[in-house]
């Protein structure tokens, strides 16, 4: 006979991994950590870095990031109106691991390609 699962009473604590990892994993947001990794772009430039992704995917993971304080957005006095976007010291912090991430994916990556050999 089974012993019976008791629940806890103790809610779990705020886990930061959890928090973090729930916002890295939106789609294409670790893309545009890496191409902002370089420096300041443009709307347009970041599009043309991430062709697959579309307008309003990229505007909201934008203002995602923006609201989480991990990139600066500028608009630039030009006319018509440019928008620079730039990661912020907090945004930066997350460049290790995102690098991290990315080297066990190529690792990954190549493994899978050996073996479909």
């Amino acid at each position: 006979m089974a012993l019976k699962l008791r629940k806890n009473p103790v809610s779990p604590p705020a886990c930061p991994i959890s928090d973090c990892m729930k916002f890295l994993g939106g789609a294409w947001t670790p893309n545009i950590f890496w191409y902002l990794s370089s420096g300041p772009r443009r709307f347009s430039e970041l599009r043309h870095d991430i062709p697959a992704v579309s307008a309003k995917v990229l505007t909201q993971r934008l203002r995602d990031m923006e609201e989480h304080g991990l990139v600066l957005r500028r608009v630039m006095p030009t006319s018509p109106p440019s928008v620079e976007y730039e990661l912020t010291e907090l945004g930066r912090e997350l460049l290790p691991a995102i690098a991290a991430i990315m080297s066990v994916g190529k690792r990954l990556k190549q493994r899978r390609d050996g073996l479909a050999a």
